[in-house]
């Protein structure tokens, strides 16, 4: 009997889990931010500020909020987050605002959210805002996009379309050297190239043995630099 009853608490457990899992996992946690957050929030990232907002960026409401709530240990932080988050959204008070004083008088306090979002609901959102919007990775991100458009058009070409996997500047490789193309063609032959380029082709080498797949994505600027880098050399 007692066994009996061990295992029917441990089938319960389990099964208890498992239905907690497979409600956690039903949340199209983006979809549902978007519909219970964005009336009043702007949820980009960067974000987008303006001069009639109901509310300040969610950006800048999680990054505050990371920096103000403190924990003794590291690990912590994001449950301390989500507790904070769950409890303020349903009963917001000025006292436990960690809004400054002139953030409250322009944006004036939250109103509950009591009715209009699940425990559950909000516990995914409150989990999903902690991820989605990291100050650590938007700033990598940010100074690699800055990186990327500071560099000269053909350099960028190279390193995001993988050129020099198949390419290289004075040996040829599988395909011909960026020195031989420009050798062989002039820059009356620079539509021709820009055509090649964006819709590949082949044939055009007899040692080249892989046709030139087409890139499409990208721009007209980009083409142009990238052809007009390769006649220059």
């Amino acid at each position: 009997m007692k066994n009996l009853l061990i295992l029917t608490a441990i089938t319960l457990l389990i099964t208890g889990c498992t239905e907690e899992k497979k409600i956690k996992e039903s949340y199209d946690v983006v979809a549902l931010t978007q519909q219970k957050c964005a009336t009043c929030h702007d949820l980009s990232m960067p974000a987008h500020s303006t001069a009639d907002e109901k509310a300040p960026p969610m950006m800048a409401v999680v990054f505050h909020l990371k920096d103000f709530i403190k924990v003794n240990v590291p690990s912590a932080h994001k449950g301390k987050f989500v507790e904070f988050v769950n409890d303020y959204v349903m009963n917001p008070t000025k006292s436990k605002s960690y809004c400054d004083k002139e953030s409250l008088e322009q944006y004036g306090l939250m109103p509950s959210q009591k009715g209009k979002i699940t425990i559950g609901e909000l516990n995914a959102v409150s989990n999903y805002l902690y991820n989605h919007y990291d100050a650590k990775r938007f700033y990598e991100e940010q100074a690699e996009k800055s990186r990327i458009k500071n560099m000269p058009i053909y350099e960028r070409v190279l390193e995001q379309k993988r050129c020099t996997n198949c390419h290289d500047i004075e040996k040829d490789k599988v395909a011909p050297s960026f020195q031989n193309i420009s050798k062989r063609y002039t820059v009356a032959d620079k539509n021709s190239l820009i055509k090649s380029l964006r819709d590949g082709s082949r044939g055009k080498w007899e040692m080249s043995k892989i046709p030139m797949p087409p890139y499409k994505t990208l721009t007209q600027e980009e083409l142009e630099g990238m052809i007009d880098w390769i006649l220059s050399l």
